[in-house]
């Protein structure tokens, strides 16, 4: 489908105008529906004008420099999806999911954040106000919260996987934890006796038994890889080169999967993984920048691919805290930025289109001179988002999910009907 133009996307949509691979946290949670949402926070500003490069806009090359990602059919040139947009080329497995209708790219998208630490962008990435530091909850838990109103409640309606519960799935919804241990795993007597010991404490043994099912379904996600056609050796030899964040980052993808595939098991999950300040040595279409986006894409290969049948009523949100500046800074890379690119991806989306309400890289058109211009708010998508796949309903993404976006419209029509 071809790129919406200026009138087109503002008639339609109503909106406001507004050695490097990775390491990663999880967070699952759910309401009880069939439907699964995957949440991935790109943490440290993606740059988005190399990851989906504005090939067809005549300032982008002169900007971009030797970042410049050539047009499709050059050497090293984008993943073409319309005349004007490309993806970056270690991306071939989004652009695949595009050809089979299964992403939407947004572009020109931002946070109503509007400076330039990463702390407080982030902040305002998961805490749902328009400001850093506005509440402690975060927006995706208190969606979740008003999604399970009226539901059969559930003693818990997620598990973290990771050190810490990141922000974005804070608040009144109760999350479980999980992390991977690097501690050698107990003999079954010492097990035996801690058990013994909890049972006659019913919060403590519950929560042992809630621990121990999160590690056997862990286990299990572990195994099949051990089982999915590879010998342990050539396994072993394939990954000797890898390095630890993209081995952990590979752990916990099949992990997520193994909860997700579970019919009683948690309905939205939360990745972050960090890496993406590139201020210096970024490279275009090869580089630290590629590197880190071929992990993530074959990750997302990875999921879809244990996900299974799950992976139709699926959709994966990739989003960052905010884009880099549209022209390269003194040391080969780019500096923070204001708006940039988000990614939407799965068997339950609508897709084959890039959402963009492009404001182009003339001088005049960007940011303080600087960035390219937001044109969508992120809380369009998510809005609609929530309200389709996890059936938030519209009161609550006004009052309490978004408590400060009247002027936001939901942007409707993500999901296939």
């Amino acid at each position: 489908m071809p790129t919406l133009d200026r009138r087109e996307f503002l008639s339609t949509a109503s909106l406001a105008a507004g050695g490097a691979l990775l390491t990663s946290r999880v967070v699952f949670a759910g309401a009880g529906e069939k439907s699964r949402l995957v949440v991935i926070i790109l943490r440290g500003a993606l740059d988005g004008l190399s990851a989906v490069p504005p090939y067809g806009d005549r300032d982008y090359a002169t900007l971009r420099r030797e970042l410049a990602i050539g047009a499709p059919g050059s050497s090293g040139g984008a993943l073409r999806l319309d005349d004007l947009f490309g993806l970056h080329p270690s991306l071939p497995f989004l652009h695949e999911s595009y050809q089979a209708r299964e992403l939407i790219v947004f572009h020109a998208i931002a946070s109503p954040y509007r400076e330039r630490s990463h702390f407080d962008a982030q902040d305002v990435l998961e805490n749902g106000y328009a400001r850093p530091h506005a509440v402690q909850t975060g927006w995706l838990n208190r969606a979740l919260a008003a999604a399970a109103s009226g539901r059969p409640s559930r003693k818990e309606l997620g598990v973290a996987l990771g050190q810490n519960v990141p922000l974005v799935m804070r608040g009144p919804a109760p999350v479980a934890s999980w992390s991977p241990s690097r501690l050698a795993a107990l003999d079954d007597d010492t097990l035996e006796r801690i058990t013994d010991l909890y049972s006659h404490d019913p919060m403590l043994s519950q929560r042992l038994a809630d621990a121990l099912n999160a590690d056997a379904i862990a286990s299990a996600a572990q195994d099949e890889k051990m089982s999915d056609g590879e010998e342990p050796s050539m396994l072993a030899r394939r990954e000797k080169g890898a390095a630890k964040g993209g081995a952990r980052y590979s752990e916990i993808i099949r992990t997520a999967a193994g909860f997700l595939r579970r019919e009683d098991g948690p309905q939205v999950a939360v990745f972050d993984t960090t890496g993406w300040d590139t201020h210096a040595n970024e490279g275009g279409a090869q580089g630290q920048l590629a590197l880190r986006l071929g992990a993530l894409d074959s990750g997302l290969r990875t999921l879809k691919e244990q996900l299974g049948p799950v992976w139709h009523d699926t959709a994966v949100l990739l989003v960052t805290e905010f884009g880099r500046t549209a022209a390269t800074n003194g040391t080969r890379g780019t500096d923070h930025g204001t708006a940039g690119a988000a990614f939407l991806v799965g068997g339950a989306v609508q897709g084959g289109r890039v959402v963009a309400d492009w404001p182009g890289l003339s001088a005049r058109s960007l940011y303080e001179g600087r960035d390219l211009q937001p044109t969508l708010d992120l809380r369009a998508p998510l809005k609609g988002l929530l309200a389709d796949q996890l059936l938030v309903p519209a009161s609550a993404l006004e009052t309490s999910v978004f408590p400060d976006s009247a002027s936001v419209r939901p942007l409707k029509g993500l999901l296939r009907a």
